[in-house]
């Protein structure tokens, strides 16, 4: 699944086809959702599902239908050559980020870490069987309510942005 997850991803920034960089993140988004109900996250996957390849991703695919063919044309006629001046901060990040994140794993022992040995030993461990979704709601609606009021305000903004920048403009004559 994670392979499917890197695989996906990399041909999303890669390509050069926008429709095909669209349908390939909507594999990523699913494959992510795999991963998290792999991971005993259930809840996590289905809100990743209904929020991400429902909302966000038709909003993407409803941006790129609504824009005009010569600005997608012009997207891909540019010259986006790897290896250039232009890229070099960019691709320095990038490395020095994979060789922190390369470390990081090579010097992680996850199976000799004391606080997971410590969570065993005291059976404060996720079973399957554990039922978060219902501890998750009685604090979404009474701690965090005020947060999860911002947030949707936030992405009905989002919304009303996206549908006020996908209007054609009228010419003044």
């Amino acid at each position: 699944m994670a392979a499917i997850v890197l695989g996906s991803a990399l041909f999303v920034a890669a390509s050069k086809n926008l429709v095909r960089s669209v349908f390939m993140f909507f594999v990523t988004l699913f494959a992510l959702a795999g991963l998290y109900v792999l991971c005993l996250a259930d809840f996590v996957a289905v809100t990743q599902v209904v929020v991400y390849v429902g909302g966000i991703l038709v909003l993407i695919l409803f941006a790129f239908m609504l824009s005009g063919r010569e600005a997608l044309e012009g997207l891909q006629q540019q010259n986006n050559r790897l290896l250039s001046v232009n890229n070099l901060p960019a691709l320095l990040l990038a490395s020095l980020f994979f060789i922190v994140l390369a470390n990081v794993f090579i010097k992680a022992n996850v199976d000799d870490a004391g606080w997971l040995k410590q969570a065993v030993a005291s059976h404060n461990v996720i079973t399957p069987q554990t039922i978060t979704i219902n501890n998750l709601g009685v604090n979404l609606m009474t701690n965090y309510l005020l947060p999860f009021e911002v947030i949707s305000i936030l992405l009905l903004m989002a919304l009303v942005g996206a549908a006020h920048l996908s209007r054609k403009e009228e010419v003044a004559t």
